[in-house]
């Protein structure tokens, strides 16, 4: 049974492909609704849009509650999923593991070398800039 989700033919298709890739059969999800928190207004409050999908072979549990309607969780639920057992397959080797790394290392401190040469660097164009010759004009 393919669910139908609200989104055109060519994303579900490409959803679909990339769970076959992942090896991941719609039979082995158990999918639940529940209430979902936070922004949304009375439609969130009062109907179960959130979505939690349980991949039996692997045991990941994902839970989706970032759209107002259930059938777009349930279309990124299986995305979040595709993403999570892919980066437990792949490693760093994934796009979303590459994305992670890539914040990382931005994050990450500068060495005291790196600090050194970098602030070396901004002295050198901060002489330069002073060295340049005044402006002259006619008032004198």
């Amino acid at each position: 049974m393919n669910p139908i989700f609200p989104v055109t033919p060519q994303k579900a298709e490409a959803l679909r492909q990339r769970m076959a890739r992942l090896g991941i059969n719609e039979h082995d999800l158990e999918e639940s609704f529940v209430r979902a928190r936070g922004k949304g207004g009375q439609h969130v409050n009062k109907a179960s849009t959130a979505v939690q999908l349980l991949h039996r072979p692997s045991g990941l549990r994902v839970r989706c509650e970032q759209e107002r309607s259930q059938g777009l969780n349930r279309y990124r639920a299986r995305q979040l999923l595709c993403d999570q057992l892919e980066r437990q397959i792949r490693g760093t080797a994934s796009v979303v593991g590459q994305r992670l790394a890539k914040i990382r290392k931005q994050k990450r401190k500068r060495s005291h070398r790196a600090r050194a040469k970098a602030v070396a660097e901004k002295r050198a164009r901060a002489d330069k800039a002073l060295r340049a010759p005044a402006k002259l004009t006619g008032d004198d």
